[in-house]
Order: structure tokens, then sequence, then C-alpha cells
């Protein structure tokens, strides 16, 4: 057990230390701004007179430079006090002395003899935080391990596996020095015994310049508050002052109203497949919980992490990646279930040009404005000590948007995307354009044909990334315990290809609960019995041979191919079931559950949720001022934080951005503006009806017709 924390633990150490490694040289920060305010001359002016400012040269050390506490819990990181350093604004004897914060790299292991505490050197610290690993390391399979994850680590002796790692430290110094000069000089007086370090970063105030993302943001936001304040005053004053029949309201006027917009979210009309709400909150409500649980910065006692990773109890987040394949599967059942029947192979070649606006037009206002958010207006409401973290995504949004707008950024930029988690509607617009080689045989009357080809597809795909997944060795879960870690995630995780089967697996059961439509299945109770005991089954055994694959010691390469190709598709079957017997009245209490009320609103909103919660993580991450404590209580607690931001956050970007589009898109390739009741009640039920089964869309809600596609 202790050689397994180990393993996890230098993998999260791995982590931190890579995530700390960020690019500096991005458009965030006034780079100028740094260099103009060195000056060597004036730096040891001021140097010079903290030293007889004794309350001055403290308020400088009591917001830097000191150990980070629990360095035997694996805690490298201190961060000071950056809102006090940057708040160093003194007039003093003809120097206006201000603070800069700044960010050093110091290696773990250092040739110095410093005494910090009597009795306690600089040795002594690196053989207490040596001890658990030289006991881990009498394990015979040590050497197995390191030469298991060396080409990660780059270890060159067993015996010192923590070197390769360095402290992080904040200190505060006046603004006119560099950090070599400041470390060097009288202040703190370390260059005489030794000390290495490396500067990582320095911050200023107003170190943050306007960029065009930023006024782009501004003057488009402007825009949509005075035309949402127009539209919600010309719609109040029809339907309360007036009170005229709001059916024949002008519905581009009134396509921007709060009034109205509110009434059709809040609204649900009954639809077929009322458990899909539940699942469709449930999985988003996942995703959320686990990015909450894995989107730290600092976390103080990464010794406890480790020992929660390894163990059982870490399953139910362990096992939130799965939630994907939930909204792969949801996509593939709604693609085919809402089409089928209402529109031929044929129909469907010829409107395809329509099949790909709807979806792209669907899913653009809210993916941009995420994409401006987290390129602007984010970026200037927060700020914190490690806020360079934020600023690199800040970085890649305005640097490469255009690959995130166009869904092709897990290829074309999978290591600085936009929206790190946007991976997924790349593979979810690019299954869509492809959808069509299939759906056009799945639309015909023939079902032979239909079961032929959907069978063949996924055999095809089955075999083809069974090679693909154990010729390139990745491992079966989405953890940093093995090598390759970032092989693995640009060439499995974020790859179409590999994560497709999901998809197709929901096309097969949409074409059955299409078959099944209408009709009532009798099965016997023996069988349902048994379906739903191989359903709760296929949960039980992904979630324990997900346990055992993140183990560091597990080396299986035939378990992996088959957990990497097979696990996610079975994970699909079993919803498959479980949605097929709630529709059909096999589902009982899960029915019940899964199609309750509250689920309608949450089910509605996912999109913008799924869009909306990371960005908002990284930004209250980057805020923090110290590194947190681990402890699985409070983090959900946290996550529940996460949940109803979310939620509130994502409410008034549907209300004010995403269903005014829907209807102003529903009208341009509807036809125009037209008063008509049948017409305006048409496009208001559309829109009412509308539910974001994140992140891909609403196709349940889309009309098709043989000869045309209503949008």
């Amino acid at each position: 057990m202790e050689l397994h924390i180990l393993c996890i633990l230098l993998a999260i150490l791995s982590a931190v230390d890579a995530r700390l490694n960020l690019k500096k040289k991005n458009t965030v920060f006034d780079q100028a701004l740094y260099e103009e305010v060195l000056d060597p001359e004036l730096c040891h002016q001021q140097v010079t007179y903290l030293s007889s400012d004794t309350l001055l040269m403290l308020r400088f050390i009591d917001a830097g430079l000191r150990l980070p506490r629990s360095v035997l819990m694996v805690n490298l990181a201190d961060l000071g006090n950056y809102h006090q350093c940057l708040g160093i604004d003194e007039v003093r004897a003809d120097h206006e002395i201000k603070g800069k914060y700044c960010m050093l790299r110091i290696p773990l292991k250092q040739d110095f003899d410093i005494d910090i505490i009597p009795g306690l050197s600089a040795d002594n610290v690196d053989e207490l935080l040596n001890k658990r690993i030289k006991e881990a390391q009498k394990s015979l399979e040590v050497e197995k391990m390191v030469q298991h994850l060396r080409g990660d680590f780059e270890w060159s002796d067993a015996d010192d596996i923590l070197s390769f790692l360095s402290l992080r430290l904040a200190v505060c110094i006046p603004r006119p020095c560099s950090v070599q000069q400041a470390m060097t000089s009288a202040l703190f007086n370390l260059s005489a015994v030794g000390f290495q370090f490396e500067e990582d970063f320095c911050r200023l105030p107003g170190d943050k310049p306007w960029s065009p993302a930023d006024y782009t943001a501004i003057v488009l936001f402007s825009v949509i508050g005075l035309i949402t304040v127009l539209s919600t005053c010309y719609d109040l004053n029809h339907c309360l002052i007036l009170k005229q029949d709001p059916k024949q309201a002008n519905v581009l006027y009134r396509s921007f109203s709060i009034y109205t917009n509110a009434k059709r979210l809040t609204s649900f009309p009954s639809n077929s497949i009322q458990c899909l709400d539940g699942i469709r909150t449930l999985a988003m409500l996942w995703v959320i919980v686990g990015h909450a649980f894995a989107s730290e910065n600092f976390i103080i006692n990464l010794w406890d992490v480790a020992n929660w990773i390894a163990s059982a109890k870490s399953i139910w987040i362990m096992l939130a990646p799965y939630t994907v394949d939930t909204f792969f599967f949801i996509t593939g059942i709604l693609l085919v279930y809402t089409i089928a029947g209402k529109l031929t192979g044929a129909g469907l070649i010829k409107n395809l040009h329509l099949f790909y606006l709807n979806r792209l037009l669907r899913l653009f206002p809210l993916l941009g404005l995420t994409v401006l958010l987290q390129a602007s207006l984010l970026n200037h409401m927060f700020d914190g000590p490690y806020w360079i973290n934020a600023a690199q995504q800040i970085h890649n949004c305005r640097q490469y948007w255009w690959t995130t707008l166009l869904y092709i950024q897990n290829y074309a930029t999978p290591s600085s995307m936009c929206l790190p988690h946007s991976w997924y509607l790349s593979n979810d617009i690019q299954l869509h354009i492809i959808s069509p080689v299939v759906l056009y045989w799945v639309l015909n009357k023939n079902r032979k044909v239909a079961w032929t080809v959907l069978t063949v597809t996924l055999c095809i795909l089955f075999s083809t990334t069974t090679y693909y997944n154990a010729y390139k060795q990745f491992p079966s879960h989405h953890v940093i315990l093995r090598p390759n870690v970032e092989d693995y995630m640009e060439n499995y995780y974020m790859n179409t290809f590999t994560r497709a089967a999901p998809y197709f697996v929901g096309m097969i059961f949409g074409y059955i609960l299409h078959t099944w439509k209408g009709k009532t299945p009798k099965i016997h109770p023996g069988l349902v019995v048994l379906f739903w005991t191989l359903t709760f089954t296929i949960f039980g055994l992904i979630a324990y041979a997900i346990h055992e694959v993140i183990q560091p010691t597990f080396d299986n390469l035939v378990v992996d191919a088959i957990m990497a190709t097979y696990s996610r598709s079975a994970w699909a079957a079993a919803l498959g079931w479980m949605i097929f017997a709630c529709i059909h009245g096999y589902g009982g209490p899960i029915n019940w559950f899964l199609s309750l009320d509250m689920w309608k609103l949450p089910a509605r909103l996912s999109y913008a949720m799924y869009l909306l919660h990371y960005p908002l993580q990284f930004t209250i991450n980057s805020i923090e001022i110290a590194p947190v404590y681990f402890d699985v209580a409070a983090f959900t607690f946290k996550s529940l934080a996460y949940i109803t931001l979310t939620f509130i956050v994502s409410f008034f970007a549907c209300l004010l951005v995403d269903a005014p589009c829907s209807v102003l898109f529903k009208m341009v390739l509807g036809g125009g503006v037209k008063k008509e009741k049948s017409t305006v009640a048409r496009l208001e039920d559309n829109v009412e009806a509308a539910k974001a089964d994140p992140p891909s869309g609403e196709l349940a809600t889309t009309s098709y017709k043989s000869n045309d596609i209503n949008t």
C-alpha cells in the first residue's frame, strides 16, 4: 500500500510541477511594464532604506518568503500574501516604495547549510522529506516502479526520487528590483550560503493590458443589454399595458424579451423520453463535481490525497469521466430517434446543408459567449497570487479561439485549447458530420439494411480501436500514473476516433426506440430482472476495474486494451436498457426518480452549465490566496457551490443569449418574420421544447420532414 501511495503522490507532484511550468509569454500580462520598472540603482537605494525602516521591511517579509506549511505532508508551495504585497505603496524619505509579487522556483536539493530552526538544517529537512520514500524503496517492486515511470520523471537514482521537484515560494520585493538583485541584496542576503533559485513569474498592479477581446466583449454585451431592455419594454407594453394577445406581437421585437424568454425557459411540454432529463442532469452534475475535485492548483496535504486516490473511496470520482460517454450516447439516441420516420435517406441528403447548419447554429451562441468571457471579462473581474494558471487559458482563447469555434481544437491545438473541456464539442460535431454515412441507411424502410449497417459500423470501430489502443499501449483510464500521459490525452482521450463507439451504440438504441415507438413490448418478468441485474453488474464491474487499473503497479496490456475499447460502450449499453425500460414501463422507481420535474430546468440548462462551469472553476481556483486542505466533505460542499453558481450564470446566459438566438435562427431558416398565429405558436413551442443535451444541442426538438428540415 505504501508503494501505491508513493507512486500516486509522485504522479500528482509531477502534474503540479507541469502545471506550474506554464508558458509565461502571453498576451494577458504587460511584459513591457515588468521591464520598465527595473532600476538597479533605485533598487539598491530602496533596499538600503528598508534596512533602517524595520516596520516597512517587515511588511515586505511578512508578505513573502517563508517555508511552506505542512512540508512533511508534501506541500511544496507557499503563496505568501499577494494582496498585501501589491498593496504596499509608501512614500518615505523621497522614496516611493511599492511592492512587487514574485514566485520563485527553488530546487528541493540544495547544497547550503542554514539554520532555519535551531538544530534543523536543510539536510535535516531533506532527510525528513525522503523518509517515507526511503521506507517504500525497501519494497522489492520499487525498481520495477521506477523503471515504469522513468520515461516521465527521468530519475537517475532510485534513492533520490524527489530531486527533480522544486519548492514554489512567493517573495515580496521592491518594484525596481529584479528577483536576483533582491534575493542577493542586504535585504535577504542568501547568496553567501549558496542558495539556488530561479524566477517563475512576477506580478504588478495594473499589469493586465486591455486587448481587442476586451473591447469586443464590452461592445457586444452592451448592445445585447440595450436590445434586451428595448425588447422587454416592447413585450411588457404589448402584453401587460395594452393587454393584447402575446401571439399577435412581433416575434422579432420580442425575441430578446426577458419576460417572454423566462416563461419559455421555465415551461416544459411533455416529451416521450422523460427519463433523459434525469440522466442528463445527473451526468452534468457529476462532471462538475469531478472537475471540482481535479482542478485545484495547490493542495496542502498531498499525502492524504494519494491515500484517498489509492483507496476504493475515490471510485465515485474516478468514474466521472464516463459521464462524457453518457452524453455521446444520448446524442446518438436522439439523432436517430427524432429523425427516423420523419425523414428518408434521400430527404436527408437533399437537406444535408440544413442538417449541419441547424447543429452549428444551435451550439454557437453559448460557445461564442463562453470563449469571449474567458478571453476578456473574467481576466479583469478577478485576480490572485496564481492567476498565471487562469492567464494561460485566457491567452489560449485569444490566440486559438478560431480552432474552438471551428470545432477542430482537439486536433489543431490539443495542448493549447481555449476551453480545456471543449474537446468534447469537437468530437460531437465531427461525429455529427460523419453520421449521415450511417444515418442514410438507417432512415430507409429496410430494417435488415439498417441493422446490418449499424452492426458492421460498430464492429469495424471496435476492431480498429482495439488494435490502435493496444499498439499505442494506452492506459484504460484517465490517470496521471502512467507514462506518456500527454500522448494519451491527445491521441486517445480527445480523439474522435477512439471515443466514437458510445455514440454509435446510442444510434443503435435510438433505432430500437424508434422501432418500438408507440408500441408496448411484453417482456417476461424474469428477463426484466435479468436485464436490470446485467445493467448494475456492468456498472459495478466497470467501477471495480477502474479501481484496479488506476493502481500504479497495474501493468496488463490486454486488460488496458479491452477496457479502453469496450468499457465505455458497455456503459452506454447499460444506459440504453435503462432508458428503454423506463420508456416502456419497466423502470419502476428508477423511472419515477429520473422523470421528476425537478430535473427539467437543469436539463434544459445543461449545455450552458457544461460550457461555463470549467472557466468559473479555473477563475475561482486562481484567486485562492493559499493552498487548500483536501477533505472529501469540504470538496463536496465546494462542488455544491460550483453547481449553484454555474446554474445561476447558465440561466442568465440562456435567458439573455441562447433563447433569443434560438428564436432568431428559427426565424431566419424558417422564412422570416410572420405574425400568423400558427407560425408564431410553432416558433414558441419549438423554443419552449428546447432541451440541450450537453454538449450536443437540441436534436430532440427539431422537426424533420421528407422534403425539408423545419428548424
